[in-house]
């Protein structure tokens, strides 16, 4: 198991005692950031979509605060960048 799918396996847990997630699916885009400032730190580029009963009546950006603080002690050591998509089961394609 590589370090980034060690991290992401930490990030699910955490992310699963935040939320009760329907759908959960991270994944690593270090790859294409590569030689960017910020890979340099140590730190991933993931990209994380969510499916969660608890968003409903939220906000995207109250959405996002909500997954930050979740995964908060990640960054910046584990996380570096972290594109986002949260979505309620009633806004789900899936």
């Amino acid at each position: 198991m590589s370090i980034n799918q060690e991290r992401i396996a930490l990030f699910e847990a955490d992310l699963r005692i935040a939320f009760q997630a329907v759908q959960l699916i991270i994944e690593d885009e270090s790859h294409l950031h590569a030689g960017h400032a910020g890979a340099a730190s140590g730190g991933g580029h993931f990209k994380l979509t969510i499916v969660a009963p608890e968003f409903e009546g939220m906000s995207k950006v109250s959405r996002h605060r909500a997954i930050y603080s979740a995964l908060n002690k990640h960054f910046p050591a584990s996380i570096h960048a972290l594109t986002i998509l949260a979505f309620t089961p009633s806004e789900s394609t899936n």
